[in-house]
């Protein structure tokens, strides 16, 4: 597990969920606050093999990590892979809501009804039924809520992203709406928006060609990593560093978007 170089105090002992962990962002959260001393419950839904794999690392690693299963295109399933991480860490002190997906490019005069469902439920009620979920949890003690968003939901996203740039559009705003209400509960809310990070998320819907593109509209000269992303994630997840730091969407992009 590769180790952060910073240690963050008042990240230790905290019980952490993190959505849509397996891979990618996700994966190099769940390595990142488990070597910051945080007890994490990993959330996956297909990715069985690369979650345990990944779980494996973190305890050969001396790092404390449960894997939690469920699909988070249903409601049912977020509110019980919520409340089964609480019982796992013993309270919840944060949510990082991670998961979700592009499923399929999908052009906006091709997208049907089912495509729409299908991506919104996965990338933005899944969000409101986590938070939803968690909140009970995370009054014990406050805590903080992180959502993960995307460039995406700034310029539109690329060809057949309609969809996907729209339920990340909901998250950033909803993160706004959510950190006014649940500030007065002690639960700080805030977002990361990552730019072009080269996860199975682009292997799998981005060409070669499509990726290049891309790259020639990045100031810093190259494409984001998962691990790029991770700082941003443990800032907003400290008190200490970032306690007056509300309702904010953290860019994460090389300069690609400078709003």
């Amino acid at each position: 597990m590769e180790k952060t170089a910073l240690k963050i105090p008042d990240l230790a002992g905290k019980s952490v969920l993190i959505t849509g962990a397996s891979t990618g962002i996700g994966a190099a959260l769940t390595r990142a606050f488990a070597d910051q001393g945080a007890t994490v419950a990993a959330h996956y839904n297909a990715s069985k093999a690369p979650a345990e794999d990944l779980a494996e690392e973190i305890r050969n690693a001396g790092g404390t990590v449960h894997l939690v299963q469920g699909d988070f295109s249903r409601s049912d399933e977020v509110k019980r892979v919520v409340d089964e991480a609480a019982d796992l860490l013993g309270g919840l002190d944060g949510l990082i809501n991670n998961a979700g997906g592009l499923l399929k490019r999908v052009r906006w005069e091709d997208a049907t009804d089912a495509d729409y469902d299908a991506i919104m439920d996965l990338n933005a009620r899944s969000v409101f039924s986590a938070t939803k979920a968690a909140v009970p949890h995370l009054k014990e003690n406050g805590g903080f809520i992180i959502n993960t968003t995307s460039i995406a939901a700034r310029n539109g996203g690329g060809p057949g992203a309609g969809f996907y740039a729209s339920s990340k559009a909901f998250v950033s705003n909803a993160t706004r709406g959510m950190a006014k209400e649940l500030i007065g509960s002690r639960i700080r809310v805030n977002a990361v928006a990552p730019g072009v990070i080269t996860t199975p998320f682009h292997e799998r819907y981005s060409t070669p060609e499509m990726l290049e593109a891309m790259l020639k509209t990045v100031p810093q000269g190259r494409l984001g990593v998962a691990e790029d992303c991770v700082g941003a994630y443990l800032f907003l997840a400290s008190e200490a560093m970032s306690g007056y730091v509300i309702g904010q969407v953290l860019e994460v992009n090389g300069g690609q978007l400078m709003p």
